[in-house]
């Protein structure tokens, strides 16, 4: 799964922090609507314009950084 930077939350400022990088969950007909797939601040995934955010490609150690931090912040969620 891609993450992706926040660059734009002028319409959700509750739901989305600027400069964050969040999760993008694959969702082709999103995608096919200009939309992506986020999970928010909330901690549900939800559609929001892709031009909000800027798609972007981590080395290897740093994508698997970020994916045991949001394991384990979605473990301490529960």
């Amino acid at each position: 799964m891609p993450f992706a930077v926040c660059v734009n939350n002028l319409e959700y400022p509750a739901s989305l922090e600027l400069h964050k990088i969040y999760q993008v969950l694959s969702d082709d007909d999103a995608a096919a609507d200009g939309d992506l797939r986020i999970i928010d601040e909330s901690g549900e995934d939800y559609l929001y314009p892709a031009a909000y955010f800027v798609l972007i490609d981590l080395p290897r150690d740093a994508e698997q950084a970020l994916w045991d931090s949001f394991a384990h912040s979605l473990q301490l969620a529960v």
